[in-house]
C-alpha cells in the first residue's frame, strides 16, 4: 500500500486502505490479492463500510453523468461491471447500485453476506473508476458524508 491515509479520519483509513487494494487486484487481476482485500473490507464495520463505499459509488456514478443519472444509466453501469469481472453476480452488484443511489427496496430479504459485498464494490468501484485513481475519491466521499451529517 503506498498511501497512508494519514488525511482521513481514523475510522475510514482501514476501509480505504482494504478498499484501494481491492481495486487494484482488481485491476490486475489478481484473485488471491483480491481474496485478501476482501476479507480485510469484510471485517470492518459493515454499515460504516457500506457508508463509505456507497458514498464513493455514487460519487463516481454522479461524475459520469452530470446532466443527471437515468435508469439506463444504471442498468449501463451494471452490464459494464458484470462484464468487467467473469465471476460478478448481476443481483448483487444490482443491490450495491440500488443501495448506493438510496432506493434499496429491501423487502425483509436478508443483504448478501459481507464478503459478497465486499468483493462486488472491488469489482464496481473499479469499473466505474475507468483506470482513473481511487485516492480523491475517498476524500470526495468523507466530505459528502461530513456535510450530509452535519446537514441532518
Amino acid at each position: 500500500m503506498t498511501d497512508s491515509w494519514r488525511h482521513l479520519p481514523a475510522p475510514a483509513r482501514p476501509i480505504a486502505a482494504a478498499a484501494t487494494a481491492g481495486v487494484e487486484a482488481v485491476r490486475a487481476g489478481d484473485h488471491a490479492a483480491l481474496g485478501e482485500a476482501v476479507a480485510d473490507l469484510a471485517a470492518l464495520d459493515v454499515a460504516r463500510t457500506g457508508l463509505v463505499l456507497g458514498t464513493a459509488v455514487r460519487l463516481l456514478l454522479e461524475d459520469g453523468h452530470p446532466d443527471g443519472l437515468a435508469a439506463e444509466d444504471v442498468r449501463a453501469a451494471l452490464a459494464s461491471c458484470v462484464r468487467s469481472w467473469p465471476d460478478a453476480d448481476p443481483q448483487v452488484v444490482l443491490w450495491l447500485l440500488a443501495a448506493a443511489l438510496g432506493v434499496l427496496d429491501e423487502d425483509g430479504a436478508p443483504p448478501p453476506k459481507p464478503d459478497v459485498l465486499a468483493r462486488h464494490a472491488a469489482v464496481l468501484l473499479a469499473d466505474l473508476l475507468a483506470g482513473r485513481p481511487i485516492a480523491p475519491w475517498w476524500t470526495a466521499a468523507l466530505a459528502e458524508i461530513e456535510r450530509a451529517q452535519l446537514n441532518d
